[in-house]
């Protein structure tokens, strides 16, 4: 299985057959230079955990280049419009050929050009050919619910949001980590990207103690083996 992140919370997930694009906010991210084609080829799926700009990003266009399917809430499903949809909402669950996808709750807003689009959400990825299960937190602040997302889905990579401001900062991304979680990877997002979000890595690892062992810092362009 290969991540490959792009900055911000844009990931690519490769497992199986499948290619996943999450949260694909490319073409206007200021932490990343590639181009939207070279970051989404092969594409199968893209999955958008909430209704803002930097997530939303560049799905529409990727699912229509690519014939890739749509996978996340009702509300963003019916607003995009594409053909190749999986409409969800929190707590449910979709199985597909190569991947199980889930969306969890997040603590956060989510809302387009004045429109209402559903509940903020994390996701879980679970690959059916036996790779490490993913979560994605999406954008979130602490909530202690997260103790039962480790519980059902127990997901052993996670990406987490540290940025503060809007989303959990170094100290509550740290305890939602080591308190919640038993992750063996902890790759941190949503930082470095706009000037008003933390700028380094430095808190975090600060905090995260002796858990800092299981923190793989990434820098935007980036693909590593899971």
């Amino acid at each position: 299985m290969k991540l490959t992140w792009f900055g911000h919370s844009a990931f690519r997930l490769e497992t199986g057959g499948a290619v996943i694009m999450i949260d694909p906010w490319l073409s206007e991210n200021p932490s990343w230079s590639g181009t939207v084609e070279e970051a989404s080829q092969g594409a199968t799926h893209v999955i958008v955990t909430h209704g803002h700009a930097d997530h939303i990003g560049d799905a529409k266009a990727i699912c229509q280049s690519a014939g890739a399917t749509l996978i996340s809430s009702f509300e963003i499903c019916m607003y995009l419009g594409l053909e190749k949809m999986e409409p969800m909402n929190t707590g449910g669950g979709v199985s597909l050929e190569d991947f199980h996808v889930a969306l969890t709750p997040a603590l956060h807003s989510s809302s387009l050009d004045g429109y209402d689009l559903g509940p903020a959400n994390g996701v879980v990825i679970t690959p059916k050919d036996g790779g490490r299960v993913v979560y994605h937190a999406g954008d979130t602040g602490l909530f202690t619910d997260m103790k039962l997302i480790e519980e059902i889905y127990r997901p052993r990579v996670g990406l987490i949001p540290i940025g503060d401001r809007f989303t959990m900062g170094a100290h509550t991304a740290a305890i939602a980590c080591r308190k919640f979680f038993n992750f063996d990877v902890v790759i941190p997002m949503h930082w470095g990207s706009f000037p008003i979000i933390a700028q380094s890595l430095d808190d975090f690892i600060a905090e995260m103690g002796e858990d800092a062992k299981h923190v793989r810092p990434m820098t935007p362009g980036e693909t590593v083996e899971l």
